[in-house]
C-alpha cells in the first residue's frame, strides 16, 4: 500500500488518510450480515452490537477458530502484540477468510503517558485512531461512575452513621452498618496516571462535609467493575457481581458489600451500555471488536467473554490477545478466562522482536535500556556482541513456548520483523523456537499490512486445523497455596514459594471457606520480568517466589495472591506523550496520538 509510509509517517497520519476511506458503522453490519435491530450506531463510523440477540440469532453455528496473542517477557524496547494482532487480523484477510478479532479498549493513563494508545501501529491499526484513544462509546466513564457511585454510598453512609442515632437513621429506613474508617477496599478511580491522587485525605471540613478518613484514588482499569465486565457472561450475571463487590469492612472485620450498601442496582444501570461490544476496523477495514481492558498484573487482562462469545460467531478466524507476556496474561487466559467462558482456543501467537530478546540477552552482557531513555545504538545493529545476546536471550522465547504447550495448544511464534534486523538473527529464533515444536514466521505487518503477514497468516491457519489438547494447568479443587505454587514453578520457573505470615493466614482463611474453592487465582506479580523482581531478565534461575498478601475481590471472584509491590496508580513521566497532542482549531482534527 504506496498510500502508507510508516517509515516516514506517524500512525495518526496512517489513520486520518485510512478513516477517509474506512467502511461506515451500518455498512460493515451488513457486510457481516448483522441485521439492524442488532445495531448500536454512534454515529456514522462505529457503533455496538447488541450482543444477546446476536448470539440467539447465530446460536446454532459452529464457532470459528480461536487464536490468542501473547508475547515474550515485554521490554521498554516493545513488543508490539496489539500491531501483531492486527497484523494476522489483515494477513488472514489478504488470504481471503472470514477473519476478525477482540481486542481492549486503552486506558487514557498511558495514552496520555509514556506508552501511548493500544491502536497497534504502522499499517497494523485500528481506526478511527482518535475515538479508540479517547473513550470511543464511553464504557470507561461507564466504569468510573459505576465504581465511584459505591464509593459516594459507603462514605455517606459512613458520615450518616456518625451523626445519626441508631433511631435516626432507622426513621431514614437505615440500619447501622458499623463501618471502619481504617478499613476499605476500595478507593476511588481516575482514567489518568496521577501519582498525587495515591494517598490522600478526605472529608476535611465540617460534619455535613463528610468523615475525614485517610482514602486513594487507582487508576481506572484496575476497578473490579473492569474486571468484572471482561469476565460477565449475560446482564444478569453482572448485576449479580456488581451486587457483590466488597467496597469496606465492618469493625469487626465482616465485609460490607455494594448489595449491603444497595448501590450494585444503580451501577448497573451506568453499565448496561457496556455490556455490548464496540465494533471498529483496521487500516485494511477487518472487523474488530473492542470490550473491556482490565490490567493484566493486577486483573484477569483480557478483552471481554462476551466479545469472544460474539466473534467466535460472526468470524471463521477469531483473534484475540491478552495483556503483557505469557507467564502473565497468556496463563489468565487460559487458566481463568477459558475455565469462565469454557471457550476451548486452538492456536497461541507468541510475539516476539529481535531487539526484545537481546534485551533479555543479560547473560551475555545486554546493555539495559530504561524506560524514557534513548535506546542504546547497539540494539539497532547485527554484530557479533549483540548475536551473543541474542542467542540467550532466545531462550526467554523458548521458556513461553513451554508453558503454551503445557495448555495442550499449539503455538506460532511471530518474529515481528523491523528493518534494522538480520536474516541471521531471524533464523537463530527460527531455528531455536523451531527446536521447541513451534511453528515460526517472520511477519512485516507493521510496514506492509496483511501482505507483509502472509507468512504469519499461513502458520496460524495451519495450526488452528492441527488436532490439540487443551487442557487446564491445575484443576478447580486444588487447594488455593497448592494452585500458586504450580503457576509458580511451572509458569514463572521458580523453584518454590515462601507466604509471609499475614498472606499465610489469609490463605489459610480462605482454603477453610468453601465459597472461595470456585474463585479464579489471579496472580498480581510484576509483568517486566518471569520473577518477581522486575529487574531480572531472561529466564532467572535459582529463586522463590515471595506472597506477602492476598486481595479478594468478591464480585468478580478473585483472588489474588500478591507477589511484590503492585500499584494501582501509575504514575505519570516527566515527558508524557499529552505534551505532543494537539488540536487543529479550523477542523477539529486531533494530531500526535500514537
Amino acid at each position: 500500500m504506496a498510500k502508507y509510509d510508516p517509515v516516514t509517517m506517524k500512525d495518526w497520519q496512517i489513520a486520518e488518510i485510512a478513516e477517509a476511506e474506512m467502511i461506515p458503522f451500518d455498512e460493515m453490519c451488513a457486510k457481516l450480515e448483522i441485521p439492524k435491530d442488532e445495531r448500536i450506531p454512534y454515529g456514522q463510523k462505529i457503533g455496538r452490537i447488541d450482543y444477546l440477540k446476536c448470539l440467539e440469532r447465530l446460536q446454532s453455528k459452529p464457532d470459528g477458530y480461536y487464536i490468542d496473542v501473547t508475547a515474550i517477557t515485554p521490554t521498554p524496547l516493545g513488543e508490539g502484540k496489539s500491531t501483531t494482532s492486527l497484523g494476522l487480523i489483515e494477513g488472514l484477510g489478504m488470504r481471503g477468510v472470514n477473519v476478525g478479532g477482540a481486542l481492549r479498549q486503552p486506558s487514557g493513563g498511558p495514552t496520555m503517558n509514556i506508552k501511548g494508545t493500544a491502536a497497534g501501529g504502522g499499517i497494523s491499526l485500528l481506526i478511527p485512531m482518535t475515538e479508540f484513544s479517547l473513550g470511543l462509546t464511553g464504557d470507561i466513564n461507564n466504569i468510573m461512575n459505576a465504581h465511584n457511585l459505591a464509593m459516594v454510598a459507603a462514605t455517606s453512609r459512613l458520615q450518616h452513621e456518625f451523626n445519626y442515632t441508631d433511631e435516626q437513621l432507622a426513621k431514614r429506613n437505615l440500619k447501622r452498618l458499623n463501618i471502619d474508617p481504617k478499613n476499605f477496599e476500595m478507593g476511588w478511580i481516575i482514567d489518568f496516571c496521577a501519582q498525587a491522587l495515591r494517598n490522600i485525605i478526605i472529608g476535611i471540613g465540617g460534619k455535613m462535609d463528610g468523615f475525614m478518613m485517610a482514602s486513594k484514588f487507582g487508576i481506572a482499569v484496575s476497578s473490579e467493575v473492569m474486571a468484572i465486565l471482561s469476565v460477565t457472561t449475560s446482564l444478569a450475571d453482572l448485576k449479580k457481581r456488581l451486587n457483590e463487590i466488597t467496597v469496606c469492612y465492618d469493625k469487626q472485620g465482616n465485609p460490607i458489600t455494594t448489595g449491603d450498601l444497595e448501590v450494585g442496582n444503580a451501577m448497573t444501570a451506568f453499565m448496561v451500555p457496556s455490556i455490548n461490544p464496540t465494533l471498529m476496523q483496521s487500516v485494511e477495514k477487518q472487523p474488530v471488536l473492542i470490550h473491556a481492558g482490565p490490567f493484566a498484573n493486577i486483573a484477569v487482562g483480557q478483552s471481554s467473554i462476551i466479545a469472544d462469545q460474539v466473534g467466535l460467531k460472526l468470524f471463521d478466524y477469531h483473534v484475540t490477545e491478552s495483556g503483557f507476556g505469557a507467564d502473565i496474561g497468556f496463563e489468565k487466559f487460559w487458566n481463568v478466562k477459558c475455565r469462565f467462558s469454557g471457550l476451548i482456543p486452538q492456536v497461541a501467537v507468541l510475539t516476539t522482536t529481535v531487539r526484545g530478546l537481546k534485551h533479555h540477552g543479560v547473560n551475555a552482557g545486554a546493555l539495559p535500556c530504561p524506560p524514557g531513555k534513548p535506546v542504546p545504538k547497539e540494539y539497532f545493529s547485527a554484530s557479533k556482541e549483540t548475536f551473543a545476546w541474542l542467542e540467550d536471550g532466545v531462550q526467554n522465547a523458548v521458556h513461553h513456548i513451554r508453558t503454551i504447550k503445557k495448555a495442550g495448544i499449539n503455538p506460532v511464534v511471530c518474529i515481528n520483523s523491523f528493518h534494522f534486523d538480520s536474516k541471521e538473527e531471524h533464523d537463530l529464533i527460527r531455528r531455536v523456537c523451531e527446536a521447541e515444536g513451534a511453528r515460526v514466521a517472520v511477519s512485516k505487518h507493521w510496514q506492509f499490512g496483511g501482505e507483509g503477514a502472509l507468512e504469519f497468516a499461513d502458520a496460524v491457519m495451519e495450526a488452528c486445523k492441527e488436532k490439540n489438547q487443551f487442557r487446564f494447568l491445575y484443576p478447580n479443587e486444588l487447594p488455593l497455596r497448592q494452585r500458586v505454587e504450580i503457576i509458580a514453578e511451572q509458569v514463572y520457573g521458580a523453584d518454590g514459594v515462601d507466604f509471609l505470615p499475614e498472606a499465610l493466614a489469609k490463605a489459610k482463611k480462605f482454603e477453610a471457606d468453601p465459597k472461595y474453592n470456585e474463585y479464579a487465582t489471579m496472580m498480581v506479580k510484576t509483568h517486566l520480568s518471569l520473577s518477581a523482581d522486575p529487574t531480572k531478565k531472561g529466564v532467572p534461575k535459582g529463586w522463590r517466589l515471595p506472597v506477602r498478601d492476598f486481595l479478594v475481590y468478591s464480585g468478580a471472584k478473585f483472588i489474588c495472591p500478591v507477589c511484590g509491590a503492585i500499584s494501582l496508580m501509575p504514575g505519570t513521566a516527566s515527558d508524557p506523550a499529552f505534551r505532543r497532542i494537539d488540536v487543529d482549531v479550523k477542523t477539529g482534527k486531533v494530531t500526535g496520538l500514537f
